[in-house]
């Protein structure tokens, strides 16, 4: 029977989405309170956004984290591309990301974010959809990237 290969550890994660203000900034920062240890954590945008929006600030800090001090990066502002694996969360960053990969030994996955600006309404309204959209992605990232135990005796 043939060895199972095990995946290689991720030490490097690039989040991006499409203006680094919302999806991108949330997800790394779920990801760095979880990992930030261990793993190297980024976000960037397809275009260059202007501020991180205050709903996602105001949704993570109900979490205790603190998405103030978020500057908006795009693609063009990496200093470094070199990462294990970009999770890109829109269509426009997953076509990015592709191209990017094309001629670097990286991983790509595809995790279709819903874009909260798009829901209409009161606060109230908008800040619902903003912690639907927290909430998938620490989900997703506690799936994807499960807090070790320890050693199992």
């Amino acid at each position: 029977m043939a060895p199972v290969l095990q995946p290689l550890p991720v030490t490097s994660v690039l989040f991006a989405c499409t203006y680094n203000m919302i999806r991108s900034p949330m997800a790394a920062a779920i990801m760095r309170h979880f990992h930030g240890t261990r793993v190297y954590v980024d976000s960037v945008g397809v275009r260059e956004g202007d501020e991180v929006d205050p709903f996602a600030v105001a949704v993570m800090e109900e979490l205790g984290i603190d998405l103030s001090r978020h500057r908006c990066r795009s693609f063009e502002d990496l200093e470094d591309t070199n990462f294990d694996l970009i999770v890109s969360l829109s269509p426009e960053a997953q076509h990015r990301a592709i191209e990017m990969t094309r001629t670097m030994a990286c991983d790509v996955e595809f995790w279709n974010t819903f874009d909260p600006t798009l829901v209409d309404g009161n606060r109230e309204a908008m800040l619902d959809a903003y912690r639907k959209v927290r909430d998938g992605l620490l989900g997703k990232i506690k799936e994807r990237f499960p807090l070790s135990r320890g050693p199992t005796v």
